[in-house]
């Protein structure tokens, strides 16, 4: 297998990190104080970092303030929002559900959905190639 590793960049200088490999630890509260540490979050609603990337997966841990909002959202990968902290409002097909710390909510490839935070909130988001 060969190791997939991704290289810093101006916004993130200090972001060389493993993205895939045989096994690959991902430290979530080290990654979600950076998010928070970054130029990115003083200047925008939410920061997000990719933690996992293969084939068929792809892991992202998120920061979201109050208010941040992702719109008529519709991938073509099935993709699953867990609720590290605070509290999301997810609307698809008409219906509007209310996602808080310790659960977790799965798309569909090609679902449109919109999500908002409520509240500050940490997620992790993971897509799956069919």
């Amino acid at each position: 297998m060969e190791i997939k590793s991704n290289q810093s960049t101006t916004n993130r200088p200090d972001g060389d990190r493993i993205l895939n490999a045989p096994y690959v630890f991902t430290d979530i509260p080290m990654y979600l104080q950076q998010l928070k540490s970054e130029k990115s979050w003083e200047k925008n609603d939410r920061n997000a970092i990719t933690v996992f990337k293969s084939d068929k997966i792809t892991m992202v841990v998120a920061a979201l303030r109050a208010g941040a909002v992702v719109n008529d959202h519709a991938i073509d990968e099935c993709l699953t929002c867990q609720v590290l902290s605070g509290e999301l409002k997810a609307e698809t097909e008409g219906r509007i559900f209310y996602i808080s710390a310790g659960q977790m909510m799965t798309f569909h490839a090609h679902l449109a959905h919109s999500i908002q935070a409520l509240e500050n909130s940490e997620i992790l988001i993971t897509t799956f190639k069919g």
